[in-house]
């Protein structure tokens, strides 16, 4: 079970003006991808993450060079202070993962800033982003790697063409996090779990 406290991450004043990338700088989380989907939509990309060594060959030969080409800021790794300003001003999280990552708390830090999550729709991900509430999902399809980077350029669209509809998602994403993932609910989950295993 995983969660956060309620007040860790709240929502601030922001721009609304980029789309932001968490997390780690590593293939299989996409931020290649991110930064390629984010040119297509014609919006800036703020990526905050950290290279592990074992990910240090795959930034220098891959994600440098798409950096050079502009429009990309590459911040670096962010504590927990810094990331309501960072998630709050954002139009979007975006989360291009290809593999089947059963958790992402990326994504409810995200909603507790209220801000929309873009994601693909594998592992875990569709328990915690609800599909044209809290945020946009995409089928991930390892066979048309053009058609699913495509098809989340479409859906930052929607968002971007409609900053009320993406202003709901948020404050739907924030109120999902506190109610599912905040740790009164974590704790409430926790316990029946363990009355249900005394009670068996």
């Amino acid at each position: 079970l995983h969660g956060l406290p309620e007040n860790l991450l709240t929502p601030q004043p922001g721009p609304k003006d980029y789309l932001a990338f968490l997390g780690r700088i590593a293939p299989e989380k996409g931020p290649d991808k991110a930064i390629r989907i984010a040119r297509a939509c014609g919006i800036p990309l703020k990526i905050a993450a950290k290279v592990d060594k074992v990910d240090e060959v795959y930034f220098g030969t891959v994600i440098r060079p798409l950096l050079a080409q502009g429009g990309v800021e590459m911040i670096g790794e962010i504590n927990d202070a810094q990331k309501p300003a960072f998630l709050s001003g954002a139009c979007g999280l975006l989360m291009p993962i290809d593999w089947p990552e059963p958790f992402g708390l990326v994504m409810i830090e995200a909603m507790a800033c209220g801000t929309a999550v873009v994601a693909s729709a594998v592992g875990g991900i569709p328990e915690v982003v609800d599909d044209g509430r809290t945020g946009l999902l995409v089928p991930y399809d390892d066979t048309d790697p053009v058609g699913f980077e495509a098809g989340l350029a479409a859906r930052i669209a929607e968002l971007l063409s409609d900053p009320a509809r993406a202003r709901r998602m948020g404050a739907a994403g924030r109120e999902r996090a506190v109610r599912e993932f905040g740790w009164a609910a974590i704790a409430q989950r926790t316990r029946e779990v363990y009355e249900t295993a005394l009670a068996g």
